[in-house]
């Protein structure tokens, strides 16, 4: 999502890109800084006031606890954009869209072998690194747990060729009710809320002027996150062996996980 907002920002309508030199010189770079800045505040200047979003703000879980939301204020109450979107429901098994929640750096190994998705997620010291495959790289936290919800907390920096480095905090919350279906499945329906907050005053001023073009990108990026756990439950629903199969192929995929998956789907043990 940071990277959504930062895209429509570099390339927002009207603007003059000039073909810039990458070069390490300190003056060279601070030059270059400073004619983005400028071609930033045209951008400002030239997109108009900023409309309104239709209906109630996005919020987070009113069951979120007070030391966590105190954490994430910063961030939501002083946000370059908000949006939720509600994705369309779908059936699955709860204990394995659950799974793919709890484990997202397994779970991009499933996305990926699936071909669903360049998303990539491992494990730290720190906590978990993410790196979308399309610039954007960073670190992230799940914040808050419980039936229903995912809080989540990341950080990351954009990395455009010619432009200078767009660093942010998101938040996000994935929300989901579910009820019984036939044959032990369940209809799932989910909903992400996400929060950017840009680090450049300059870059956040420019997303909220250019608002609408921002929160269309925005609400883009979360309808794709969620019809992307909807895909990958039910691809594994339809083929769990298939698809156990192609991920365990994948040389760096954590083994621990990996047999949990497996007795998960229930599945005899494979060698690999």
């Amino acid at each position: 999502m940071v990277r959504g907002v930062a895209k429509r920002v570099a390339a927002a309508p009207g603007v003059v890109k000039a073909q810039l030199t990458v070069c390490h010189n300190r003056t060279v770079v601070s030059l270059r800084r400073s004619v983005h800045g400028v071609v930033l505040a045209v951008v400002v200047l030239t997109t108009g006031p900023p409309e309104a979003p239709a209906g109630p703000a996005p919020e987070l879980p009113a069951q979120l606890p007070p030391a966590a939301r105190a954490r994430l204020q910063p961030i939501t109450d002083r946000a370059s954009l908000a949006v939720k979107v509600d994705g369309q429901p779908f059936v699955g098994r709860r204990e394995v869209f659950e799974f793919l929640l709890d484990h997202p750096d397994f779970a991009t190994h499933v996305t990926r072998a699936l071909k669903f998705a360049r998303y990539k997620i491992w494990r730290t010291p720190g906590g978990l690194g993410i790196d979308d495959g399309w610039g954007t790289v960073g670190s992230f936290e799940t914040v808050w747990s419980a039936a229903g919800h995912r809080v989540m907390y990341a950080r990351g920096v954009y990395q455009h060729k010619i432009l200078p480095d767009i660093q942010g905090q998101a938040v996000v919350s994935i929300d989901y009710g579910v009820e019984p279906a036939a044959n032990g499945r369940s209809h799932i329906s989910a909903a992400v809320t996400g929060f950017v907050k840009l680090d450049s005053r300059i870059l956040a001023l420019a997303s909220k002027m250019a608002s609408s073009v921002a929160r269309a990108k925005g609400e883009k990026e979360a309808k794709s996150l969620v019809g992307l756990f909807a895909r990958t439950t039910q691809a594994i629903e339809a083929d769990p062996a298939g698809v156990f199969d192609k991920v365990r192929q994948r040389s760096d995929v954590p083994a621990r996980e990996l047999d949990d998956f497996r007795r998960l789907l229930s599945l005899p043990t494979a060698a690999r």
